[in-house]
């Protein structure tokens, strides 16, 4: 099997992304989880632009890392400076990683037009600054900026700057399509040229802005590249990066000739992608392929009955492979398949006319506004009405939310609730940062009491969306509430033109069903 080397550049060409920063701390932790799984290099950054990159390679030296080698980014040295003097060149031997990696100009134009250079001056500039490094004692990795753009227009340039860099000492060599305007065959051309024209390892590194990233590096690997460079769930500046995950499973599942990450790792591809995403505390993306909460969500009825007699029908991977999990949607669109899956554990599936109750009380709540895949609280609350299975636990006599703003300025939000808990009447107030706190708060101080589980539960996220825009002021919304306790998270739904009895409809939502599967938990299994 041809060994693949993955290279990830998210803490240096992912951070150019729009709203993306890295603290010393995220770029400590990412390079260790990376390590964790098998990655074989990290660009950590430019030592040269900034203290705390600097701060990041000395700190990373003391870490006691197993495989993954280390990479600081700089450019060849300026253009009439010579590269000893150079002070990029010297923040990188300062960093003292024991690899480098240099971008230099491939493109004639790019030399001519952009930093107004020499042709030959420009190759004196990579050798010059390779052979620093590699006299150094440094492993050096070359990135051919706008390598494939140059191909294309002036391929005899193209490969003489490449040249320059092996005969200077690179290890490798990164074809790069920094402008993402190449397509699949012109990578996979300009791969094999270099492949045949040079004698160490090709790499290729391909941004996103036509969205072939992902398929251009697939590309360049089939024409022979050893070494794949991008960033976790394709951040990067513009369009972004090649998306590493999508790389390192296409690779390692969907070909039979590739060794990825030493075969190890895979299953934690979806937690390495979430991980990222709460690292720069950006939302996931559903429909991210392999791992994005919507990889393997089915919805469709028909969908849904061919996955429950076998999984291949609508899936091209066990979802477990990659560490996801397949989730069965419930909608309108949904046919009694959907609500089979998704009662599972009711025991109630034999039930035709059930079902098909439950399927019409689905339309019609979604008729009115309401969706339930993000609310399996609430759903499980109403396969339990329907089934005649459902026992409340408190009654909802009255609540009142009272928002007042003083003469400094300042807001205090104060909820009262009124409610019934078995043969006794509970009236409790209680303040809070805003209505839905103040009024959970009130309903914790009216339950606690009689059901001390509550004290494990609370709330995680809290969503509001207008249903009928058209309607301005008066138009409906949607809350769904995402609640969590010691073993399991989620979600609940209310609806109403008033965005607080939608909210208080999802919390009580929220409050039944922690209540009810406590009580599942704690019956006796027969």
């Amino acid at each position: 099997m041809r060994r693949i080397q993955i290279y990830d550049t998210t803490l240096r060409d992912g951070a150019q992304a729009e709203g993306i920063s890295f603290s010393l701390q995220n770029k400590l932790a990412l390079t260790a989880r990376l390590d964790s799984l098998g990655f074989d290099f990290v660009e950590g950054g430019y030592p040269g632009s900034n203290e705390k990159d600097a701060e990041y390679f000395r700190r990373v030296a003391e870490m006691d890392l197993a495989h993954l080698k280390v990479c600081a980014f700089g450019m060849t040295r300026r253009k009439g400076f010579p590269a000893k003097d150079d002070p990029g060149l010297q923040a990188i031997l300062t960093a003292g990683t024991p690899v480098v990696t240099l971008v230099g100009k491939a493109s004639a134009f790019h030399v001519e037009e952009i930093i107004r250079a020499e042709l030959d001056e420009n190759l004196d500039m990579i050798a010059e600054s390779v052979r620093l490094m590699a006299a150094a004692g440094r492993e050096v990795i070359f990135d051919a900026e706008h390598f494939f753009d140059a191909w294309k227009a002036d391929p005899k340039y193209a490969m003489r700057t490449v040249q320059a860099a092996v005969d200077a000492g690179a290890g490798t060599v990164v074809l790069c399509d920094t402008n993402g305007g190449s397509m699949p065959e012109e990578i996979a051309r300009a791969t094999a040229a270099a492949i045949e024209a040079l004698s160490v390892p090709i790499g290729v590194h391909c941004h996103n802005d036509c969205e072939l990233a992902v398929a251009n590096t697939l590309a360049g690997v089939t024409a022979g590249a050893s070494q794949v460079q991008g960033t976790i769930n394709g951040f990067g500046e513009r369009c972004g990066n090649a998306d590493l995950i999508s790389i390192i499973a296409n690779l390692a599942l969907k070909y039979d000739q590739y060794d990825v990450l030493g075969h190890t790792g895979m299953e934690h591809l979806t937690e390495l992608s979430r991980f990222v995403y709460e690292t720069v505390n950006m939302n996931f993306r559903a429909t991210q392929p392999f791992v994005g909460k919507s990889a393997f969500a089915h919805k469709g009825g028909l969908h849904v009955s061919g996955v429950a007699r076998n999984t291949a029908s609508y899936e091209h991977i066990d979802p477990e492979r990659v560490g996801n999990a397949r989730r069965i949607l419930v909608s309108e669109l949904s046919g009694r398949s959907n609500i089979v899956q998704l009662t599972m554990r009711h025991d109630i599936q034999h039930d035709a006319k059930l079902m098909d109750k439950i399927l019409a009380r689905v339309v019609s709540m979604e008729n009115a506004g309401y969706q339930f895949e993000a609310a399996p609280g609430s759903f499980d609350l109403l396969v339990r009405k329907c089934a005649d299975t459902f026992k409340s636990h408190f009654d909802r006599l009255a609540y009142h939310v009272n928002v007042e703003t003083n003469k400094d300025g300042k807001t205090t939000t104060e909820a009262t609730v009124k409610i019934r808990v078995g043969d006794e009447i509970r009236h409790e107030v209680s303040e809070g940062d805003g209505p839905i706190n103040a009024l959970d708060a009130a309903m914790r101080k009216a339950l606690n009491g009689r059901f001390p589980s509550l004290r494990s539960m609370h709330l995680v996220d809290y969503k509001v969306r207008v249903i009928n825009s058209e309607a301005a002021t008066a138009a409906g919304v949607r809350v769904v509430i995402e609640s969590q306790d010691e073993t399991d998270t989620w979600g609940t739904v209310g609806v109403s033109e008033n965005v607080i009895e939608a909210s208080w409809i999802a919390l009580v939502d929220s409050l039944e069903y922690k209540l009810a599967k406590d009580e599942d938990k704690s019956a006796p299994q027969s």
